[in-house]
């Protein structure tokens, strides 16, 4: 008989235990056995796993984190971590692994597929959305959501005191969420990898001050700066003391951080994890391997683990035009 195991590594994000409940519901479908290793590549190294069965998954998809634990798992990093994993997965009689995360996670999927001979299929699970080859991963439209009602209570307060607020998002290296976030929200300005080099901040820095000035003096509103996280040298705390510094405009710092990681996922990503669950397992019975489960559009496709980790998945460019051309400039247009 068919066996599957399953595990959910780095980063948790909301919609994880929909992904997980679609395969064990699919598998069991096929009459596949499915077992889940905990903490990631950790359970799988220390042989932490429980059988799963629907009884197991009922009442999960709405709830954020994942019910098998997560963890990151140095020891993937080294030599041996993956011929340990196989050591686990031959012991266990494993046919083919599913791994849910992010580039991390695949890059350990690979590793162990360099001395296995089972199927490896990847599920796209991460906030970030910076995997290559689907539109949206496994977490993404959560986190937007989880963003941009905080945002919208952080408007209610910088209205009220006519105050600059700058908000800094999650993200990693990747500006999705940052242009997402900032987009949905109206604000009047958006600091993420796209549009800032954060190598010459100075130019950037001037213009914002610009724009916030033009703002204060004539509009006598609120001006929120979404900051994607890693983009500015020495964070959002820098930038507000360099405001202050350079042009006495005060400003206050929310830094949204884990909070965009919790909660209960939205349905966008409830659905999107059960289709990738449900198509991770038709891998498994076409014996397709070495993929990761993508969608672009409405269309389910596989992707190379290479490609979903090398591949450059950068920001919609229409996006960022309309956002310096049209959305924000004005503040700069109408200065007189």
């Amino acid at each position: 008989m068919t066996k599957i195991a399953i595990l959910t590594s780095g980063g948790d994000a909301p919609g994880m235990n929909a992904a997980i409940r679609a395969i064990v519901h699919s598998a069991q479908h096929n009459q596949y056995d499915c077992i889940g290793f905990f903490h990631g590549y950790n359970g799988l190294l220390n042989d932490e796993w429980q059988t799963l069965t629907h009884r197991d998954v009922a009442n999960v998809l709405q709830f954020g984190g994942t019910i098998l634990k997560s963890a990151r798992c140095r020891a993937m990093c080294e030599p041996q971590g993956p011929k340990q994993a196989v050591n686990t997965l031959r012991k266990h009689q494993i046919d083919a692994l599913i791994v849910i995360g992010g580039d991390g996670s695949f890059r350990g999927l690979e590793a162990i597929k360099a001395h296995w001979e089972g199927q490896v299929i990847g599920l796209p699970g991460t906030i970030d959305n910076d995997l290559a080859g689907t539109d949206n991963t496994i977490g993404f439209a959560t986190a937007v959501t989880t963003a941009t009602h905080a945002i919208d209570k952080i408007r209610d307060t910088a209205n009220a005191f006519e105050r600059v607020f700058i908000v800094e998002v999650m993200g990693r290296h990747s500006g999705h969420i940052a242009f997402h976030v900032g987009l949905a929200t109206g604000a009047e300005a958006i600091l993420s990898f796209e549009n800032c080099d954060s190598a010459d901040t100075k130019q950037q820095l001037d213009r914002l001050i610009n724009q916030i000035q033009v703002q204060q003096q004539y509009n006598h509103d609120s001006f929120v700066i979404v900051l994607a996280e890693n983009l500015w040298p020495g964070g959002p705390q820098a930038l507000k003391a360099q405001l202050a510094e350079q042009a006495d405009i005060e400003s206050a710092v929310c830094v949204l951080g884990h909070i965009q990681r919790g909660g209960s996922p939205a349905p966008e990503d409830r659905l999107l994890a059960t289709e990738l669950g449900l198509e991770a397992v038709n891998a498994v019975t076409d014996n397709r391997t070495g993929i990761m489960i993508g969608k672009q559009g409405t269309a389910l496709h596989d992707v190379p683990l290479s490609h979903a980790i090398n591949a450059a998945k950068p920001v919609d460019a229409r996006w960022i035009k309309a956002q310096h051309d049209v959305l924000t400039e004005y503040l700069v247009k109408h200065r007189k």
